[in-house]
C-alpha cells in the first residue's frame, strides 16, 4: 500500500509540473501560476515546482540527448514530458523504471493521442536511460538577445560562467533577525546563511518565531548599504516581496513600505507579523506617492528585467525578449528622481535593480548623477564585499558567477546616493 502511496504522491508532483510547463508555454511565469498547484499536499506542491525548475534548467540538453532517438517532433506536452523525464533520469538520478512507467501512465492519461505515443515514449526514454554522457553536454546558453548584451558588457569568459552559475540554481539564503540563531548552514562573508538543498521553509528552526527570512546574499545588500540607524524614517519604494523592509524595520528604523500589488504587500504583512516587527504599508503606484514629511532615505530596488535572478527563475528566458527595455530604463530614472525629490539635504537613496544589463544599473547611475549635480556617491564599505565588485563610480556590480566555490548569488546592481543640497 505503502508503494501505491508514494507512486501517487510522484505522479502527482510529476502532473503538477506539467501543469506548470503547459502554463509556460501559454506566457505565464511559474510564479504567476502558484495558484494552480493549489489543490496538491504541500511537498507535492513544492516537488512539483522543484520539477519544474530543473526542467528548465536543463531543458536545451534534454532536447540534445532526446533529439538522438526522436524521429519526428512531438507535440508541445510530450515534448514536455519526455524533457521532464529525460532529467529526472539523467540530472536528478531517479530510478529508471519508476520514471518510464510514470510517463507512461501519464502520456496515457492525456487522450487518444497521448495514448498513440505511450508506445513511442516508452522506448525512447528506455534509451534516454543508459545515456552516459550527459554531464559532458553543453551548459544551456542564454537567449542570443542576452547573451550579445552580456558579451558586450563583460566579456565572453564571464557569459560561460554566469551560464555555468544559472544551470546549477539558487541554494537558499537567509537573512537572521540581529541576535538570532537560524539553522545550521554556511555563514556567508557578507552575513548571509547558506542552506543546503531545498528545505521546506516552515519546517526549519526559527521560522515559527520569525528568527529569520528567506533572501538572496545579494538583494540583502541593498539594506545593509542604506545602513538605516534607529529611529530614522525610511521609505522602501517597490517593496514587495519585503525582504528589504524586513531588514530596515529590524535595524530600529521607522519603515514606510510602498507597493502597487496589494496581493504581494499582504505576504509583506504576513512575514512582518512572524517575525515580530513593523513597518507602515501602503498599497499605491510609487511614482503617485508622497510621504507626509521627507525621509531620512530611500530605498528603491525598481521593476527591471530581472535578468540577475535567472538561476532562481529558469524561465524568464523564455518569456523575455528583450523587448521594452527602454520602457523600463525610463521607469527606472523616474523611480529615481521621485525618490530624490522626496529627500532634504543630507537625504540618502539607495537605488537596486536585479538586472545583469548595464542601462539598467551603471548607466542609471551616471544619468542620475549628470541630471542631479547635487548628488554624491557613496562608495560601498560593507564585510564580505570584493572591492572588485565596486565599479569606477562607486556602484556595486554583482553577478550570478560570484562565489563559484560557495553557490553563486543573484545578479544586482546597488548604488548609494546622497544628495547634498
Amino acid at each position: 500500500m505503502a508503494k501505491v502511496q508514494d507512486r501517487a504522491v510522484q505522479d502527482g508532483a510529476r502532473k503538477g509540473a506539467l501543469t506548470l510547463l503547459a502554463g509556460l508555454r501559454e506566457g505565464r511565469s511559474l510564479g504567476d501560476q502558484a495558484g494552480r498547484l493549489n489543490h496538491l499536499p504541500h511537498g507535492d506542491r513544492a516537488r512539483a515546482q522543484r520539477l519544474a525548475l530543473a526542467a528548465l534548467r536543463h531543458r536545451d540538453r534534454a532536447d540534445l540527448v532526446l533529439g538522438r532517438f526522436l524521429q519526428r517532433k512531438p507535440k508541445p506536452e510530450v515534448a514536455d514530458l519526455l524533457r521532464l523525464a529525460t532529467v529526472e533520469l539523467l540530472e536528478l538520478g531517479e530510478a529508471p523504471h519508476g520514471v518510464v512507467n510514470a510517463a507512461v501512465g501519464l502520456v496515457r492519461g492525456m487522450g487518444k493521442k497521448g495514448a498513440a505515443a505511450s508506445g513511442m515514449v516508452n522506448a525512447v526514454l528506455r534509451k534516454v536511460a543508459e545515456v552516459t554522457d550527459w554531464a559532458s553536454l553543453p551548459v544551456q546558453p542564454l537567449p542570443n538577445w542576452l547573451r550579445k548584451a552580456l558579451v558586450a558588457a563583460y566579456g565572453r569568459e564571464a557569459l560561460a560562467a554566469m551560464e555555468a552559475a544559472h544551470q546549477a540554481g539558487a541554494p537558499l539564503d537567509l537573512t537572521l533577525k540581529p541576535g538570532a540563531a537560524g539553522p545550521e548552514g554556511d555563514l556567508l562573508p557578507t552575513g548571509s546563511v547558506r542552506l543546503a538543498g531545498s528545505p521546506q521553509l516552515s519546517a526549519l528552526p526559527g521560522f515559527e518565531a520569525g528568527d529569520w527570512w528567506a533572501q538572496d546574499a545579494a538583494a540583502a545588500l541593498a539594506a545593509k548599504l542604506l545602513n538605516a540607524q534607529p529611529g530614522e524614517t525610511v521609505v522602501d519604494l517597490c517593496a514587495a516581496p519585503g525582504g528589504k523592509t524586513l531588514q530596515l524595520a529590524a535595524a530600529g528604523a521607522k519603515v514606510t513600505a510602498v507597493d502597487i500589488s496589494d496581493q504581494r504587500m499582504a505576504r509583506v504583512a504576513e512575514n512582518l507579523a512572524r517575525c515580530g516587527l513593523s513597518a507602515e504599508l501602503v498599497v499605491a503606484d510609487a511614482l503617485d506617492w508622497t510621504p507626509a514629511s521627507p525621509p531620512d532615505a530611500v530605498l528603491l530596488d525598481a521593476p527591471c528585467s530581472a535578468t540577475g535572478t535567472i538561476r532562481r527563475h529558469p524561465d524568464l528566458p523564455l518569456l523575455r525578449d528583450g523587448e521594452g527595455l527602454a520602457e523600463i530604463t525610463a521607469l527606472q530614472s523616474a523611480l529615481i528622481d521621485h525618490a530624490l525629490a522626496m529627500l532634504p539635504a543630507g537625504g540618502r537613496l539607495v537605488f537596486a535593480t536585479c538586472s545583469l544589463l548595464p542601462e539598467e544599473g551603471e548607466a542609471q547611475l551616471a544619468a542620475a548623477v549628470a541630471r542631479h549635480p547635487d548628488l554624491q556617491v557613496i562608495r560601498p564599505d560593507l564585510p564580505g564585499v570584493d572591492p572588485a565588485w565596486i565599479t569606477p563610480e562607486g556602484g556595486l556590480r554583482l553577478r550570478p558567477d560570484y562565489w563559484p566555490d560557495r553557490g553563486g548569488m543573484d545578479g544586482f546592481f546597488i548604488a548609494a546616493l546622497r544628495k547634498t543640497a
